[in-house]
């Protein structure tokens, strides 16, 4: 049964593209979840692209590693990873299979950081490869859509290790007043 059911579920169509035309869509986009059986719905705020092999920021610019595959996997399907020995960190995989490339979800309204939103989801692990769906329990849905002028792009976060090209590069996606 769906949350919303007279919202579209965004399906892997929406996905099959590149990660920074995802990542700039998603923007008040709808991010859905279940936790136990409490629904949840919040509109995004905030998105960061990593737009495969090349880019030295990106997962994938090491080489497909256990870690990573799910990146490589369909598009809409969940890249989800551990980072510092504490948060759980919640990517949609984008563009075609073999091509790794995805989209972290920064924070939605209300929750603002990618460690406290997985934690307010109580995120594990376990979903890591599946697909973003009603059925696995997070899912993505049609939200109002802002403006266009109303969505900043900036740097992405803590990617100084990726040098002074790629970590300026402007794949981070806010709305305006979120930051």
């Amino acid at each position: 049964m769906a949350l919303f059911p007279s919202v579209k579920v965004l399906d892997s169509t929406f996905f099959d593209r590149p990660a920074e035309n995802v990542a700039f869509d998603l923007i008040g986009c709808r991010l859905n979840w279940r936790r136990g059986n409490k629904p949840e719905s919040r509109i995004i705020t905030e998105t960061e692209a990593y737009i495969g092999p090349d880019d030295l920021a990106s997962h994938a610019a090491r080489g497909r590693t256990k870690r990573n595959e799910a990146m490589f996997g369909p598009p809409g399907a969940l890249y989800i990873y551990f980072v510092y020995g504490v948060h759980w960190m919640l990517n949609v995989v984008t563009g075609p299979v073999g091509y790794p490339a995805a989209v972290l979800i920064r924070a939605v309204e209300c929750v603002d950081g990618p460690g406290k939103l997985t934690k307010a989801m109580g995120m594990t692990g376990a979903l890591n490869g599946k697909p973003a769906s009603e059925r696995t329990g997070v899912w993505f849905s049609e939200g109002s859509k802002p403006r266009r002028n109303s969505i900043v792009r900036s740097a992405r976060i803590g990617v100084d290790y990726a040098g002074s090209v790629w970590s300026a590069k402007p794949y981070r996606f806010s709305l305006k007043g979120e930051r």
